[in-house]
């Protein structure tokens, strides 16, 4: 029951609220410069009512003063260290706009005058308290400290539980003075809806180029692992039988490498200049269909292919994705299944139709992290507006797809 007064959140929003008394401090200095000759008293601080006075005159200072520019960044330090706020839900920077303006100046004139009554209580409560406590031990030890006390029996009784009151009282004023500003800080140090939608927008962006770059480290890198194993596994088997074949797998093995070294060069040329261009294009069917398909036979598959459009007069962004989707179908063949593979890619009412096809062969066994290449194609399909499908058809799996011509 106590805890929501003495708690660890509670003191820390009570330490906040004592910041802002200090903070506070400088403003009712000035004032009292002012308060002082208006009144016509010397000593201000002597007369509670001008205290509070000065008080007042020196929040509307605190405000304009807040305009500083790192006003608002101090602010939201404290608030996330000390109320428990989550960091995403404050500004980092100053405020530039009008209107963050006003809210900087409306929030440290809420901290500053909050945190000052907060203050002068927690100076003058426990003190009074305290004395309330102990004023029956110093009633029965006959008043050895010149405290007046009262006669009354029953009144000296009571004084402990009012000391005892006034102390819940402070905290119970500081743990909801505190709770209202962890309640205000998000609307006043916050950012603005258009600040919100626009992270939301760079966040989304990132997200999307880590996407591409995952699909195009899984496509090129996957495609080249799983090819240079299978030729690499054919030319032990071969190595003493037929040194040609041998020869042959080894050259694919060198041409995969390195094709795939520069491959590998432009997407963390990605990663590290932003959208820099790296050291080696994008493959496209254009420049690259012949030698991805010898490069996959040269892994002892059996690859038959027709091709009943023109590669170079594809978009190139078309181009560029049909590439990969035919490098992942094929890779998704050598992993899953020894036996022929045909692949067609044809050109009918605006769209660009690939289809990949394999018998049903082994089942693959999982691997860990694996299994995201048909995932893969059907992102990149969904980001040009095509269709895909994949599975078994009959005897065989099937992977087909359609890419409009005029991709968006």
């Amino acid at each position: 029951m106590l805890r929501p007064l003495f708690g660890g959140r509670a003191r820390r929003r009570w330490i906040h609220l004592i910041l802002g008394g200090a903070l506070a401090m400088p403003y009712v200095l000035v004032g009292s410069v002012f308060i002082g000759p208006f009144t016509g008293v010397d000593n201000v601080f002597g007369s509670l009512p001008l205290q509070l006075g000065s008080f007042a005159l020196g929040l509307p200072v605190a405000a304009v003063t807040s305009l500083f520019p790192l006003t608002r960044p101090l602010e939201s330090t404290a608030v996330r260290a000390l109320c428990g706020i989550d960091g995403d839900a404050l500004a980092h920077g100053p405020a530039r706009t009008p209107a963050e303006r006003a809210r900087t100046a409306a929030w440290f004139t809420l901290h500053l005058g909050l945190g000052g009554i907060i203050s002068g209580m927690s100076l003058s409560v426990p003190p009074a308290a305290a004395t309330l406590i102990v004023l029956p031990l110093l009633a029965a030890l006959g008043h050895p400290l010149g405290l007046p006390v009262l006669d009354h029996g029953w009144m000296l009784a009571l004084d402990p539980v009012a000391g005892l009151a006034g102390l819940v009282a402070l905290a119970a004023c500081a743990a909801g003075c505190g709770a209202l500003l962890a309640r205000w800080a998000p609307a006043l140090l916050g950012p603005t809806p258009q600040d919100r939608l626009a992270a939301a927008e760079a966040r989304a962006a990132d997200l999307a180029v880590r996407n591409r770059l995952a699909r195009e480290l899984h496509d090129s890198v996957g495609h080249a692992l799983s090819a240079v194993t299978l030729q690499a596994s054919a030319a032990r088997r071969l190595l003493g039988t037929d040194p040609e074949f041998v020869r042959e797998a080894l050259a694919a093995i060198e041409e995969t490498t390195r094709r795939t070294v520069g491959e590998l060069d432009a997407v963390l040329g990605v990663l590290r200049d932003g959208d820099a261009p790296g050291t080696a294009p994008a493959p496209t069917l254009a420049g690259d269909l012949d030698g991805l398909l010898r490069r996959t036979r040269a892994a002892g598959q059996c690859v038959t292919a027709t091709v009943d459009t023109d590669p170079a007069a594809l978009p190139p962004l078309v181009s560029r994705e049909a590439y990969r989707i035919v490098q992942e179908g094929l890779s998704n063949a050598l992993k899953h299944s020894g036996a022929p593979v045909a692949v067609r890619i044809a050109t009918a009412d605006g769209h660009l139709e690939i289809s990949v096809e394999n018998p049903l062969g082994r089942a693959a066994a999982p691997r860990p992290g694996g299994g995201h290449g048909l995932r893969g194609i059907a992102d990149r399909v969904r980001l040009l507006g095509g269709t895909a499908e994949a599975g078994p058809s009959g005897d065989t799996w099937r992977v087909a797809v359609r890419l409009p011509l005029k991709a968006t």
